[in-house]
């Protein structure tokens, strides 16, 4: 079992930044894909990005690349979502997850394991 807190998240304006946290307990992460997903009311959960622990290699939607950032704190078993430049259409449940994958996969079904999430509100 993998648990997954994610935190850091709040209300910004359009323009600004945020970085979410989401820290990771119960096994050791190495063989394991995190991956940030989002949700926004009436939508699907939808990839934002993900990182293969081991090797430190990322891979992002591209509707946040360039944006976004995803980056992995070895020591405190933490990933962390840095996002610059908010836009409205940024809003949404951020939720962070994992997967014994050799890959890093845009699919939802793919991840074993869920934070219950956090909310990112970007006010225009």
């Amino acid at each position: 079992q993998v648990q997954l807190v994610e935190s850091g998240g709040g209300l910004v304006q359009a323009g600004g930044s945020l970085r979410l946290s989401c820290a990771a307990s119960g096994r050791t992460l190495s063989p394991y894909v995190m991956g940030w997903f989002r949700q926004a009311p009436g939508t699907e959960r939808e990839f934002v990005g993900g990182i293969k622990w081991s090797l430190g290699t990322t891979s992002y939607a591209d509707s946040v690349k360039g944006r976004f950032t995803i980056s992995r704190d070895n020591a405190k078993n933490t990933v962390y979502l840095q996002m610059n430049t908010l836009r409205p259409e940024d809003t949404a449940v951020y939720y962070c997850a994992a997967g014994r994958l050799t890959g890093i996969s845009p699919t939802n079904s793919a991840y074993n394991y869920w934070g219950r999430g956090t909310q990112v509100t970007v006010s225009s």
